[in-house]
């Protein structure tokens, strides 16, 4: 009978733990946001400005959870000004020699895109966390009143200028850099 009941206990432990993981799996699920993504929304009594940032692979949590804080926030800043510079060069060639029946090929094509996301936000707060363990991926939800933002744009007006001129002369190093990297593959 005592045997009995040990055998018993040691199989219900394990199951009760597994149908208990296996349940709060099936009921659970990233919440609505994490879906939603970043974006303007009115939700209920208030307009604002979602940013939802994520990171996979990190393993050190507290590194992950203010990486995709710091993402959602990026996320927000993008939705009031982003400076995109591209750079595109394609170049084709098709060489024929003697008969005509035989002839060479050749392409290359070559981009840069740099974007620069330059904004002071106050009053980006975190306001939902996630954390998906099937793909050890982190999620934060940030937030941005309608109100915080009107006095955002106030103080964006006065680094307008500022934020060009770093643009202007960043841009021009960039494209220097591909020209050096074209001379050392001999693409020209």
């Amino acid at each position: 009978m005592i045997r009995s009941r040990a055998i018993h206990s040691r199989l219900v432990g394990p199951g009760l733990a597994v149908l208990l993981i296996l349940g709060l799996a099936a009921c659970g699920g990233p919440p609505k946001w994490v879906a939603k993504g970043s974006g303007v929304y009115n939700e209920k009594d208030s307009k604002a400005f979602y940013g939802v940032g994520a990171v996979a692979g990190v393993r050190n949590a507290p590194l992950a959870w203010d990486t995709a804080e710091n993402r959602g926030r990026a996320e927000i800043a993008k939705t009031f000004e982003t400076y995109t510079g591209y750079l595109m060069r394609d170049y084709a060639a098709s060489t024929t020699a003697g008969d005509f029946t035989r002839n060479t090929e050749e392409q290359n094509v070559e981009r840069a895109i740099k974007t620069i996301t330059t904004t002071t936000l106050s009053g980006v707060r975190k306001i939902d966390q996630y954390m998906d363990p099937k793909t050890n991926t982190y999620y934060v939800l940030t937030k941005l009143s309608l109100e915080d933002m009107k006095n955002n744009l106030e103080q964006a007006k006065e680094l307008n200028s500022q934020v060009r001129d770093f643009v202007r002369r960043n841009a021009d190093r960039l494209f220097e850099r591909l020209e050096q990297e074209e001379e050392k593959r001999g693409v020209r």
